[in-house]
């Protein structure tokens, strides 16, 4: 493997020994030729595999015709995904900007005019224990994770944490403070460590939010998709929410954030109120309109719940007798092998195996595939993954 060593990038990632020249489906290869089986998918980013014909054809065409206008015209292709979203969602109305971060930002500022329009002048918005939410100043402090923002104080006021899974630790900041106006949660954690709350997380939080007149906000971005086996992890519930985020999968590469919006939340934003450059432009949202045809028509969230079912099953079958391993869980093809100590080495004992497998929260071994990967592939990623556990522990 050859190691590229850029002094002119700002040393903000601790990149591993390799450097990919192309990809197909769930097969990536390096600049020596080299194979390797992706079980991360560019981190719940090409759901539909590298190189997907479909949306390279699509970016194409529409390179070729339209790249950028601007948002102070129409926009067919933003129009045509924003409908079909929400047609999918339940929401009635969407934001598009480049990223996830940019859609969670979109989704705060909803809820502190939301906030203001109601005479509230402190705004508070209840966010969870290990969230990750983005790296902006605002999703930054969001996000439950010290070291993200370490350094980059004072964070924004507004913020009250609780435990992540815990209902009645919500109900208890709502009973105290009149400020609070919406609660910001991870359908399923990801960065946190794959983290699943009980079936009944989602429904008491939407009585909750009702019963105080707060926006319900769920962040969809990894978990969004049809990464959990529904095209969105809420849809496991009966509820809906206020305000829903979305990136990663939704243009298999191509940079695209929304935020979508439904009942009283939908009508929060007005001309002047929020806008974006590049968001919603002709290309990244072709692109993603061309993702949608392909999960639609592949079912892939069907394709997800199967695989993940099964991926469950193999891995807790072929570690149960393993000392160290603290868990298995996942929803879908969202997956986390909890160990009893910290594993990030793996990654790198991983990689020289030649499959890409991510370590997060210290010790969950975290895949994230591609929806497409196939049952060898898939088999061949629970064969590799429990060696490497079996070997380490």
């Amino acid at each position: 493997m050859t190691t590229i060593i850029k002094q002119t990038l700002m040393p903000t990632y601790a990149r591993l020994p390799v450097t990919f020249a192309r990809g197909e489906g769930a097969v990536l290869f390096d600049t020596e030729g080299k194979q390797y089986l992706d079980a991360v998918a560019g981190v719940a980013v090409c759901s539909l595999g590298h190189a997907r014909p479909e949306v390279a054809d699509a970016i194409c065409e529409q390179a070729h015709r339209l790249m950028h206008t601007s948002n102070l015209y129409q926009i067919e292709n933003q129009q045509a995904l924003g409908e079909r979203l929400c047609a999918l969602a339940g929401m009635d109305n969407a934001f598009f900007c480049n990223s996830g971060a940019e859609a969670n930002e979109a989704a705060i500022k909803i809820a502190r005019l939301y906030a203001h329009n109601k005479g509230i002048e402190r705004p508070v918005i209840i966010v969870m224990s290990n969230a990750f939410h983005g790296r902006t100043m605002a999703t930054v402090t969001a996000t439950g994770n010290p070291k993200a923002q370490a350094g980059f104080g004072p964070l924004l006021e507004g913020f009250v944490r609780v435990q992540y899974g815990d209902a009645e630790a919500v109900a208890h900041q709502l009973a105290a403070d009149k400020n609070i106006v919406a609660v910001l949660v991870e359908p399923v954690q990801g960065e946190g460590g794959v983290q699943v709350p009980s079936a009944d997380y989602l429904p008491r939080l939407r009585e909750l939010c009702d019963q105080h007149d707060c926006l319900l906000m769920t962040d969809e971005i990894q978990t969004g998709m049809c990464r959990t086996g529904k095209w969105f992890a809420f849809q496991h519930t009966s509820i809906q929410p206020d305000v829903m985020t979305l990136a990663k999968a939704l243009g298999n590469g191509m940079p695209i954030g929304a935020c979508l919006a439904r009942g009283k939340a939908a009508s929060v934003f007005g001309y002047g109120n929020h806008g974006s450059t590049f968001g919603g432009n002709p290309l990244a949202c072709r692109a993603a309109l061309a993702v949608l045809e392909v999960m639609e028509k592949e079912q892939l969230a069907n394709r997800a719940a199967e695989l993940g079912h099964y991926f469950l099953q193999q891995f807790r079958a072929g570690l149960t007798d393993v000392a160290g391993v603290k868990e298995v869980r996942g929803k879908g093809l969202m997956i986390g092998i909890q160990l009893e100590r910290d594993c990030g080495e793996l990654v790198k004992q991983g990689l020289a195996q030649g499959i890409l497998i991510n370590v997060t929260a210290g010790n969950v071994i975290r895949l994230l595939p591609p929806l497409v990967i196939s049952q060898p592939q898939a088999d061949q990623i629970i064969t590799t993954v429990i060696d490497l556990i079996r070997d380490f522990l």
